[in-house]
């Protein structure tokens, strides 16, 4: 392992172009005591987090969890529990740098949460969906992070694997010794998120390797797959990932569950604008 690149990743507070009120946020995150008061005081000071938040959960990823749209940020943490406020607030915010990083990533994150959840729902695996989803929209933000803080080399990365028949992974390793799971985890770990969804951005693309999280790994890899299937959003290359062939057998998935997810699926994601936060 890089352990100066883990350095420098872990402290990304540091980097100049982090914008002023993520540096806020990651510092509010990272503290294990913060409150959900602290949190909505923060999405309240400005006026467009709070309507991109509010505008994220009456989505199509967690508007069957509630009865009603959400039209408040009050409502919205009433409902949900405290780490899966941090990993909204976090995607949400981070969205912007997303799609500079590549335009449509963010689209193929939050493709991944409702394909996550949809998952979850089919393979009876509902108590898990609060942090399946969170690690659904934040599997990816080890690129943001890589692009961020070392934009030449991630640019290297993008460009061969775009123009290449590699995996983004293959090109992160090739430069960083690393990829963006790994880099991803790291920060998860720092901010206080628990085990299972730090594994989860580790081992999405090797549920088995999960010592605590197998079925939230198996779910978000099964569902990066479905997404970059239907070719909705960008995540940086242009290969559909390769699937565990252990998934079908951790979730207890038959033919008959695998074609109603595909399914649903597809109808859940045919309306792009719904996930869109602007």
């Amino acid at each position: 392992m890089n352990v100066k690149l883990r350095y420098d990743i872990e402290n990304i507070n540091n980097i100049p172009t982090i914008a002023p009120m993520l540096r806020k946020l990651l510092v509010l995150i990272e503290d294990p005591a913060v409150s959900m008061n602290e949190l909505s005081k923060f999405i309240l000071k400005d006026p467009s987090l709070t309507a991109r938040v509010i505008k994220f959960v009456n989505s199509p990823i967690f508007k069957s969890r509630f009865s009603h749209p959400i039209t408040s940020v009050n409502q919205a943490m009433l409902m949900l529990g405290i780490n899966s406020v941090k990993g909204i607030l976090l995607g949400v915010m981070v969205s912007n740098y997303m799609d500079k990083t590549m335009e449509g990533l963010w689209l193929h994150s939050a493709g991944c949460a409702e394909a996550s959840k949809i998952i979850a729902e089919l393979t009876l695996n509902v108590d898990l969906i609060e942090d399946i989803t969170v690690s659904a929209i934040l599997h990816d933000i080890g690129k943001v992070i890589l692009n961020t803080k070392y934009p030449q080399k991630y640019r290297a990365v993008l460009l061969n694997s775009k123009n290449g028949e590699t995996y983004i992974l293959e090109e992160e390793i090739n430069i960083f010794e690393v990829t963006h799971a790994d880099v991803g985890s790291w920060l998860a770990h720092k901010w206080n998120f628990p085990i299972v969804l730090t594994e989860t951005i580790k081992y999405h693309h090797h549920p088995t390797m999960s010592k605590n999280a197998k079925i939230h790994c198996s779910i978000v890899n099964l569902a990066d797959c479905l997404i970059k299937a239907f070719g909705f959003g960008y995540s940086g290359d242009n290969l559909i990932p390769l699937l565990d062939p252990h998934v079908f057998e951790i979730l207890k998935i038959n033919e008959t569950i695998l074609n109603e997810i595909i399914k649903e699926v597809y109808n859940e994601i045919s309306d792009e604008e719904a996930f869109n936060l602007d």
